[in-house]
């Protein structure tokens, strides 16, 4: 379950990073109070996995996950600029998170 609870932290800072982006320095009201409440949420649910995995393992994948997601959702809703260099970085990003999902004990 410690697995569930960390992918779904890594969505919500999916949520939350794009939903900073869209608060323009949190001068905008209803993205702020989006980005607080999944910052929150996130951590909880990192908090929890991390009652049963390592914490280097749980930390990286929380962030590999994040940064992954948050890369491929500005791509598709915000229009960023796809380029293939950063796509290989990400993909290095997918093959860590993976390697240490599998090698975790």
């Amino acid at each position: 379950m410690a697995w569930v609870y960390l992918i779904i932290a890594g969505l919500f800072e999916v949520i939350w990073a794009t939903a900073m982006k869209q608060s323009v320095g949190f001068t905008r009201l209803s993205p702020t109070l989006v980005t607080l409440l999944f910052l929150v949420l996130s951590f909880l649910f990192l908090s929890v996995a991390m009652k049963s995995l390592p914490l280097g393992t749980a930390y990286t994948i929380w962030v590999g996950v994040g940064a992954i997601g948050t890369y491929i959702t500005n791509i598709i809703l915000v229009g960023e600029n796809f380029n293939i260099y950063q796509a290989i970085a990400i993909s290095f990003i997918m093959i860590g998170v993976i390697l240490l999902k599998f090698t975790a004990h």
